[in-house]
């Protein structure tokens, strides 16, 4: 529980007793060294153990690494998110603590029961959404209700937040988010009464020079089935085997066999200057430096990986691979 802060008037007002003999310095001493009475209200029992909220922290720290990634490539920008908090709080609380409007996803999460909310602040939505229109990011909007092309831009973002979030709570339960509505206003998001306990993870984000919060609303209704698995021990075990799974290495290599890489055959080169450039015309026939029986080279990505010869197929065009390239290959350095 944080402590009381003290207010500058107050400040002044200790230290003007201070100063006066009112009141010693010695008793402050002895009031701070005091036995601290916690309080604790019987009406709103904590329903999570510290075990339980930190990890839950860490399973939202692998969230937030791997969006912090995605973002990072997506926007082409400086992007920095990290878990600021873990806390658990009453709905009626957590509701009252959204801006309106804000950026509400209610999401399902089967086969586990009930709804739970991820928000974004609206200053992050739209300079997420300037970037993707290509813009800097330095959005200066006041804040509204977002319309339809950037509500569709940012189910979009919702769409790969999702993806990440199933990912890090794999090694706990697996499940499937879907987005069954969206809302502006946060009173609109009734997903539990308000009086019950739902844990709150606050997500600090910063997209360039824009900051703002994500918040993810668990309630502990879709959490009560799966609490004897949110424990340090269960989910780093879990990791463990996970890592030691040969399926994992399976799907791994099926994802890497489905990633597409860009094939360029290089025909031949050749050298001009300026001013030979810019009198190129229509007709013109430029000389390569590769004869008629050359072998030409296939560059995957930027990388030379094999020899060809031009031909065809049926009515295409078509090279034909002669030999592989093995030069720089980390498994032929023996």
């Amino acid at each position: 529980m944080a402590e009381d802060v003290l207010s500058q008037s107050e400040i002044d007002k200790l230290l003007s007793a201070l100063s006066d003999g009112s009141v010693s310095a010695e008793e402050v001493k002895a009031d701070e060294e005091q036995k601290k009475i916690k309080v604790y209200d019987f009406k709103r029992p904590d329903k999570f153990s510290k075990d339980q909220i930190r990890t839950l922290f860490m399973l939202h720290e692998t969230f937030s690494r791997s969006l912090n990634t995605y973002l990072s490539t997506h926007l082409r920008t400086v992007v920095n998110v990290e878990v600021a908090s873990v806390e658990q709080l009453t709905y009626q609380e957590f509701i009252q603590s959204l801006a309106n409007p804000s950026v509400i996803s209610i999401l399902s999460v089967p086969p586990l029961k009930g709804n739970i909310i991820m928000e974004v602040n609206t200053e992050i939505a739209f300079s997420f959404i300037d970037r993707v229109f290509g813009g800097e990011g330095k959005t200066q909007l006041k804040s509204r209700e977002l319309t339809e092309i950037e509500q569709a831009v940012m189910k979009r973002f919702f769409d790969v937040a999702m993806r990440y979030f199933r990912e890090a709570w794999e090694n706990v339960v697996k499940f499937t988010p879907v987005i069954k509505a969206t809302e502006s206003n946060p009173q609109f998001t009734q997903i539990v009464p308000p009086s019950d306990m739902v844990v709150i993870v606050t997500i600090q984000m910063k997209v360039g020079d824009v900051e703002g919060m994500m918040n993810i609303c668990i309630p502990y209704l879709v959490l009560e089935p799966i609490m004897s698995k949110l424990t340090t021990t269960f989910w780093v075990a879990a990791s463990v085997s996970k890592d030691d799974d040969p399926t994992a290495v399976k799907v791994l290599e099926r994802k890497i066999s489905r990633t597409q890489v860009p094939l360029i055959v290089e025909m031949g080169r050749l050298n001009l200057t300026i001013h030979e450039f810019l009198t190129l015309g229509f007709g013109d026939v430029l000389q390569l430096d590769t004869g008629v029986k050359d072998e030409m080279r296939c560059l995957v990505g930027k990388k030379p990986k094999f020899y060809c010869r031009p031909g065809t197929s049926g009515k295409k065009m078509a090279v034909q691979i002669t030999r592989v390239v093995n030069e720089g290959d980390e498994d032929t350095d023996e």
